[in-house]
Order: C-alpha cells, then sequence, then structure tokens
C-alpha cells in the first residue's frame, strides 16, 4: 500500500504522511510508553519514535529523492536536497505524556505543502501553499481565520532567546492585552491550525529561525495560505534571520499585539 503514495501530490504526501503518524499517537495514547531523556527536561516517548518511522516510511517511498529532517531521527538524506520535508511526530510530547489530548502531528515540505493532524478530533489541516483547507470525516472546507473568538495562545516554554527585551508572559501583565483578549496556553502548533481555522485569533511565541523548525514549519505555512498576518515579534517578515512569531487572524489584531510586544 505504501508503494502507491508514490502516485500522490506533495499535498498527499503530506496528509497521508500526517494522518499516518496521528493513528500511531491515538492508538498508543493512554499506555505506559518507554522515554528518551534529551536533557533540559525534554523526552521523546515511544509514539513520537514510531509516529516518526511511519512518517518517514511514507515519505521515503513517496519522495525517495528527498531529504527529511526528523525531530526524532535527525537529518536522513542529503541535507542539501532540493526538497526537505520537516517532520514533528508528536507536537505537544509533555502534555501526550500526562494524558492530554492537546497534541498535533506535522508534516512540512520546505517552502511547499503541509499538513498538520489532530489524532483526536480525526481533523487534517494542510495546505499547498496557496490555499489552506480542514479535513474532517471525508469533507474538505476552507479555512477562514477570524478574530472573533478573541482567544490568544501564548507559546510561555523556554528558551526566552529576546529576553530581557520581550518575552511571551509579559503581555499577559498588560491591561491593553486583558481588555482586548484573552490568553490560552497549548504551547503546539495545534494553536497555529486553529488561528487558521477561526478558532484562536492570534499565536505568540519567541524564537529563532521558526521556519526551518520541524515544530513550526507546518502551522506557519498553513497560516500563511489561509491569509492570516504572519510577521516575526519585531514585525518583520518570517525567514531564517527572523525572531519569534506573531500569527493573527486579521490586520487589526496583529497590529495591537505588535503596539503591545514593541510597549
Amino acid at each position: 500500500m505504501i508503494n502507491s503514495h508514490a502516485d500522490l501530490d506533495d499535498v498527499g504526501v503530506a496528509i497521508v504522511a500526517a494522518r499516518a503518524g496521528a493513528d500511531v499517537v491515538r492508538d498508543l495514547y493512554g499506555q505506559r510508553l518507554s522515554r528518551t531523556e534529551k536533557g533540559a527536561g525534554d523526552f521523546a516517548t515511544a509514539a513520537d519514535v514510531d509516529a516518526e518511522e511511519m512518517i518517514l516510511s511514507i515519505i521515503h517511498a513517496a519522495r525517495p529523492d528527498d531529504g527529511v529532517l526528523g525531530e526524532e531521527g535527525g537529518q536522513q538524506g542529503a541535507a542539501g536536497a532540493a526538497r526537505q520535508w520537516l517532520v514533528d511526530p508528536l507536537c505537544g510530547t509533555l502534555n501526550y505524556a500526562v494524558g492530554n489530548m492537546l497534541v498535533a502531528v506535522n508534516v512540512a515540505l520546505r517552502s511547499g505543502a503541509a499538513a498538520v493532524a489532530d489524532p483526536f478530533s480525526g481533523e487534517v489541516f494542510f495546505t499547498d501553499g496557496v490555499t489552506a483547507w480542514v479535513r474532517h470525516n471525508g469533507v474538505d472546507a476552507q479555512l477562514a481565520p477570524s478574530s472573533a473568538t478573541r482567544l490568544v495562545d501564548v507559546n510561555l516554554d523556554p528558551p526566552f532567546p529576546s529576553a530581557p527585551g520581550f518575552r511571551t508572559v509579559d503581555l499577559l501583565a498588560q491591561h491593553q492585552f486583558v481588555e482586548r483578549f484573552r490568553p490560552r496556553v497549548v504551547s503546539t502548533t495545534l494553536a497555529l491550525a486553529w488561528v487558521a481555522a477561526g478558532k484562536r485569533a492570534a499565536y505568540v511565541t519567541d524564537g529563532i529561525d521558526l521556519v526551518g523548525s520541524v515544530h513550526f514549519a507546518a502551522g506557519i505555512t498553513l497560516c500563511q495560505a489561509a491569509g492570516c498576518v504572519v510577521t516575526g515579534i519585531d514585525g518583520a517578515p518570517i525567514g531564517q534571520a527572523g525572531r519569534g512569531l506573531v500569527a493573527a487572524a486579521d490586520d487589526e489584531s496583529h497590529q495591537l499585539l505588535m503596539s503591545m510586544i514593541r510597549g
């Protein structure tokens, strides 16, 4: 069956791979899983490893000449390959390990197609880099960002490369932020998918070179294709030299968040 994936376009490969990884994550949920320590309090579970192996088997079969960067296995194939896939098999491992279902599976072709699968809702958010959609129960619907919820996910995870100049936690203490928005903390690419889908007004995080990150690449591509306003925390375009991420459903929300960050 895997060999048949060679007939898929890049979006199809991303969707199939993300869904296959999500199936593994869902099937292993709630089990006592072995852990591999990464240091600084970070770790991978057997679900991370098994899901990545499943995803990579599909990508390798469908696109044998492409390079792949996986969170757990590192670089496979030429790092300088013209086409490079970025794979985060379980975004939200800390949540997953304690029985929290707020996780996602990310598969992205750098500067191309991307898919984010929610193992528990069954939703798959995907894009060809031009338009963005969600597939649920076999039905596709185009994503429509909206700030109506007023909910803003704020990533509070360390490290804080822009401190002391900027820390996302500082937003929560601003009166203007509390007046306009309501904070939430998901710390997973699922939050970016929710911005693209209109379930969140915005997402804010610090960080470096997020477009090249297995954790963020799929979500950023999804938001851009859906028409969200996506910049770094300095307001500059997202890129390798960029810092942080502000993904907002509309320009008004983005400008307001930027004024708070700069303030």
